[in-house]
């Protein structure tokens, strides 16, 4: 049993479906700084939402790297810190960009209140930046 613990929420993997285990834990965590920041700059601080959306979203991006280095990509490739990062953080505007579309498609055009829109966004964006981590930047 500790064996499959261990393979499962400590040893470094290359393992998809683990990576992806793993990715659904730290997006969680990075969807909860997220969606917690969006809604308080939105409902307590009375920023537009799509402002408070963008905002939130970059802290959930700064979340989800740290998170994302130290327990599902451990192995990863050669290029310097900084690189990954700037990396990281190009899928991760191309996941704010979708974002913010399904945000303004979901609240603006569907009348869904804007958190409702957040949760779609959310899911669509889970999968593209684990695929695009995994495939484009953490693939050695």
């Amino acid at each position: 049993m500790k064996r499959f613990f261990d393979k499962l929420f400590i040893e470094p993997t290359n393992n998809t479906l683990l990576q992806l285990f793993r990715y659904g834990f730290v997006g969680g965590a990075a969807f909860c700084v997220d969606y917690g920041t969006l809604f308080i700059l939105t409902e307590f601080l009375n920023v537009p939402y799509l402002l408070s959306a963008a905002i939130a979203f970059l802290l959930g991006l700064i979340t989800n790297y740290l998170l994302s280095i130290s327990w599902v990509f451990k192995k990863r490739g050669t290029m310097q810190r900084w690189q990954e990062f700037l990396f990281f953080t190009i899928i991760g505007i191309v996941g704010l960009v979708f974002n913010e579309l399904i945000m303004y498609v979901g609240t603006d055009i569907c009348y869904l209140h804007y958190m409702s829109s957040k949760l779609i966004s959310t899911v669509v964006v889970f999968f593209w930046n684990f695929f695009a981590r995994k495939y484009l930047l953490f693939n050695k």
